[in-house]
């Protein structure tokens, strides 16, 4: 499925997801659509099934749990083996997300919880002892997201 393939609900479904998935219900989005909520379901499944919707996820405020150290760790890759390497670097205790670039040199970028320096040195020697070479390392600030507003419909929810 593409971005093409879907229509005014299933972009409206996506939009009210990312918003927040937890608090709203089929019924919600049948209603302001003005299809059952049924209808709505069988979308939600069907998005899930396709691989549009992937997971859900609980949106975590890491300083808030007491975890003030989150870094992105820059790391390259050889691109033969860059989806073996950052499927790799998920299974390392403290990475909590990874994204590859499309670039040659810092394509892959992962981010990172630590408890401490021991622990984020830790981590860059299991990345490094991977093969990804590490070249830089971030401390991460602030993060906020926002729903894809392509997905909204007639200029909002």
């Amino acid at each position: 499925m593409t971005l093409n393939g879907l229509d005014d609900l299933d972009r409206h479904i996506l939009f009210v997801l990312q918003q927040d998935a937890r608090e709203s219900s089929s019924n919600q989005i049948a209603e302001r659509m003005g299809v059952s909520p049924s209808t709505v379901r069988k979308r939600i499944d069907r998005l899930e099934r396709e691989g549009v919707i992937n997971s859900y996820r609980a949106d975590v405020d890491y300083a808030n749990a007491g975890f003030d150290l989150q870094l992105q760790i820059i790391c390259t890759a050889p691109i033969p083996e860059r989806d073996e390497l950052t499927d790799g670097a998920l299974e390392v205790s403290g990475v909590v997300g990874v994204r590859e670039i499309a670039t040659g040199e810092g394509n892959v970028v992962v981010r990172v919880v630590a408890e401490d320096n021991d622990d984020l040195n830790r981590i860059a020697r299991e990345l490094s002892d991977l093969g990804l070479a590490v070249s830089d390392e971030q401390l991460i600030r602030r993060e906020e997201g926002t729903p894809y507003d392509g997905f909204e419909q007639d200029g909002g929810v």
